[in-house]
């Protein structure tokens, strides 16, 4: 048995709110949609560089942001030219930790989860 990734999931509490962040902090854009009875389901894609998509979930009818508890899960992206990354983010205001001495910082998407950014090595 050989298993691949497919995607990850993400719930949103503003579905618009999450596709404008992605597309503009990471360049993620939507591939496809499922429209079912009282959710949407968005999955994103890097344009192609892998098959690899980022699933949001988005519930009608929810008004309470979603308790992350200690929000130790993270995704983690790579990126051609990090300091030009880096400088895009604090334009943004989406930096929540830095780590230069491992060369790694974290955003923090609307809904609170984190996303590492890494240089490609």
């Amino acid at each position: 048995m050989k298993f691949h990734f497919l995607h990850n999931n993400l719930n949103v509490l503003d579905l618009g709110k999450s596709l404008k962040f992605y597309k503009d902090a990471l360049g993620l854009t939507e591939k496809r949609r499922l429209e079912g009875e009282g959710f949407t389901l968005v999955y994103l894609s890097d344009g192609g560089i892998t098959p690899h998509e980022l699933e949001l979930t988005y519930i009608h009818d929810r008004k309470e942001p979603y308790n992350l508890g200690d929000n130790e899960i993270h995704l983690a992206l790579g990126v051609d030219d990090f300091d030009a990354a880096h400088e895009h983010h604090k334009k943004m205001g989406c930096i929540c930790y830095e780590n230069p001495a491992m060369g790694i910082y974290f955003i923090s998407d609307p809904d609170g989860y984190w996303i590492e950014i890494l240089p490609n090595k």
